[in-house]
């Protein structure tokens, strides 16, 4: 049973205890040691610069409000704060360096202490941690057939096993924290070597986000919101889509997210489009410091061999998309709508800076924190549901080990700014209304299904949710893993999903509780787990075995993110993140000479107009967001009877299309050469053809006559 207690407990690798001086007679100079040591802290340093560049950006846009300034001048001054900001930075850190440096000189060299194989190991209840491994079996395997064959009556099976698994994890770690800290508890600071591959990595992740698109149709949205940013140099407060900043917005979208004022100001300001400066400059970026974030948090929270799991988490973010709401849809494909950003790299830092302030209580942790929660808001307004649970879970996990004081000021710190700049935005706006929250909603099996996915990969996905706690370095990060597994366990009981849905009123977006998870990182601590082998030497060869295999699962029973399946188109150069054909069309029309008044046109390329211009208002951006101005209304009927009319899915009568083309003031309709009764109705209609587009994508416009 050696080999049970060593998951219970995740043993950390032996590190030396003392650091090796920075130079030795006839070592390496000091500038090279020098020169590692930026290396090593590379990662940290561009991830938390980002963090607080961003927040800054966030406060700054904010405060614009109140000054009315254009989104331009916000965007330089934050140029300028950033810069006083790095300096100071700068000179405390050269300052800090020649205190250690000055230090080290004087230090006597020792020889690194001798490694000890796993340090002492508090005793652990075996038949307790034996009913949660099989709990935790039986719920990932269960959840994932269930979830899968949608028997939503069976679904108590995985809810109450996931709980007793979830319970058992928290009164095990709770244990081994009770009884004292252990040696190796705190992972060592990342090496020189470690940091350069995960710098490589990352940096490849952001090259190949050039070559990967995946066209969703919420892109209208954000990314039409930066274009129209670019285009006027206005913060819209009100809807930008089927008006020109007059009618309301839509109540579930107040302007507290910064993150399309950012690229709307960057582009005005740099004399880009919007679109490009998003895709080819700003993207990159963030796929960069996303993949950074996987790391910190993986090297933090991993017992051993720190580098193999944050292999393992990337490939199931590579190898696990497809699905509309599969983590790995928003690592890369996804991370400029800012939703993406927050699941990949917000959760990952919140549970790392979370863990440095519960092991060190450092005022740096907590300011990290704040700029954090600032970011994550800035983000997407998705922080304001899913920060607080999270903080509840770890804030639950502290004050079981009686550090309640440190989890309050830790929840204060991560939700004061959310939470209030949402209360503010809606005492000056109005209240948030939910016509478009409860058109849907998806119950605890359906949103295993939806995130975790089921099969082969969502077994493995229960066995990381599930086992999570075991895996995780002892004390903080199993500990606020347990939290986690815990209150998303709870989450996933039948009924309590329905109970927050009638509570809240955003049932829309309740599928997104699993994102609480650092779920890639728990993947990734599948492949530390210690395998029962002859000699202790061939540990490294069996992880290696176990991630080859996890790795290998993903590539055979998941769809990647580069398949068709996964919405995906592979381009030999950088693109946009459009259907090709569709912005050749856009752009033709863009730059038409047609008459005053709203564009018809096929939905697919009224929906991509407002990503390329906001100079064409088309009749019907986005036929989803009719819900936020009542579909029963003649403001919503118009534009679907219209939208039909273009498509060639309809056939409505010249008397029936003549009144809504009045009342919309409808200058041009441009359709597809194969919708004939379209291009017959047109001349009947008032309108006269003025230009036509050769395959492929063979397109007439017409233009209203007078």
């Amino acid at each position: 049973m050696a080999n049970v207690d060593s998951i219970a407990v995740a043993p950390a690798d032996p590190d030396p205890a003392r650091p090796a001086p920075a130079s030795r007679p006839g070592g390496r100079p000091a500038a090279m040691s020098r020169v590692r040591a930026l290396v090593a802290v590379a990662p940290a340093v561009l991830t938390d610069g980002a963090v607080l560049a961003f927040a800054l950006f966030t406060v700054i846009y904010h405060l614009a409000f109140l000054g009315d300034l254009r989104p331009s001048v916000t965007f330089k001054i934050w140029l300028v704060a950033c810069v006083v900001l790095a300096a100071v930075v700068l000179l405390r850190a050269r300052r800090r360096f020649v205190d250690v440096a000055a230090r080290t000189e004087r230090a006597v060299p020792v020889d690194p202490a001798p490694a000890e194989p796993d340090g002492p190991r508090p005793a652990v209840d075996r038949r307790l941690l034996i009913g949660v491994l099989v709990a935790a079996t039986v719920a990932a395997v269960s959840a994932a057939v269930t979830a899968g064959e949608r028997i939503t009556v069976w679904w108590w099976i995985p809810a109450v096993t996931g709980l007793l698994a979830a319970i058992g994890g928290m009164v095990l770690v709770r244990k081994v924290w009770l009884r004292g800290p252990v040696s190796s508890t705190v992972a060592p600071a990342p090496t020189a070597a470690q940091s350069a591959y995960a710098l490589i990595v990352s940096v490849l992740v952001g090259i190949s986000s050039f070559f990967m698109a995946r066209n969703t149709p919420d892109d209208v949205y954000y990314v039409g919101k930066s274009v129209w940013i670019a285009d006027r140099d206005l913060i819209p407060i009100n809807d930008f889509l089927f008006s020109e900043n007059v009618l309301p917005a839509m109540g579930s979208q107040p302007p507290i997210p910064s993150i399309e004022a950012f690229d709307g100001a960057f582009a005005n300001v740099v004399g880009i489009h919007a679109s490009s400066a998003l895709w080819y400059v700003l993207l990159p970026i963030m796929a960069v410091i996303a993949a950074l974030a996987l790391w910190r948090l993986t090297h933090r929270w991993a017992p051993r061999r720190p580098v193999l799991a944050f292999a393992v988490a990337l490939a199931y973010l590579y190898l696990v998309a497809g699905g509309d709401a599969a983590l790995g849809t928003f690592h890369l494909l996804r991370l400029h709508e800012g939703k993406g950003m927050f699941v990949s790299a917000v959760i990952p830092l919140m549970w790392l800076y979370l863990t440095e302030w519960f092991d060190t209580r450092s005022r740096r942790s907590l300011l990290l924190i704040v700029a954090l929660s600032i970011t994550a808001i800035g983000l997407t307004n998705t922080a304001a549901i899913i920060l607080p649970m999270l903080v509840a879970a770890a804030g639950f996990a502290m004050l079981l080990v009686g550090r309640g004081k440190d989890a309050v000021i830790a929840a204060v710190a991560a939700l004061a700014y959310p939470i209030g700049s949402l209360v503010v935005s809606r005492l000056l706006l109005g209240g948030m209304t939910a016509a478009g929250a409860d058109d849907a909603f998806f119950d605890a099996a359906y949103t295993y299904r939806r995130t975790l996915l089921f099969g082969v990969v969502g077994v493995i996905s229960g066995l990381a949710l599930w086992c999570g706690p075991l895996l995780a370095r002892r004390r903080t990060p199993a500990l606020l893993t347990a939290g986690a597994t815990l209150a998303l366990s709870v989450m996933f009981v039948p009924g309590v999903l329905e109970v927050m849905s009638a509570l809240s009123g955003i049932s829309v977006v309740l599928w997104r509780v699993p994102w609480l998870l650092a779920l890639p990182t728990l993947i990734g601590l599948l492949s530390t787990v210690r395998v029962p082998t002859p000699k202790p030497s061939r540990y490294r060869a069996a992880a290696g075995g176990i991630a080859v295999l996890l790795v290998a699962s993903f590539a055979l029973f998941a769809t990647p993110m580069w398949s068709a399946k996964s919405w995906v188109e592979v381009h030999e150069r950088p693109t946009w993140k459009l259907p090709q054909q569709r912005q050749a069309i856009s752009f033709w029309i863009k730059d038409l000479d047609r008459p005053q008044g709203m564009l018809l046109a096929p939905k697919t390329i009224m929906r991509t107009l407002p990503v390329v211009t906001s100079e064409v208002r088309v009749v019907l951006p986005r036929d989803f967001y009719l819900v936020e101005y009542d579909l029963t209304s003649q403001f919503a009927k118009d534009r679907l009877l219209l939208a039909d009319f273009a498509d060639g899915t309809t056939s409505p009568s010249p008397a029936e299309l003549t009144p809504a083309l009045d009342r919309l003031n409808v200058g041009t309709i441009c359709v597809y050469n194969g919708n004939h009764y379209a291009r017959d109705t047109a001349p009947q209609l008032g309108y006269q053809e003025f230009a036509t587009r050769k395959a492929p994508g063979a397109m007439t416009c017409f233009g209203r006559v007078g």
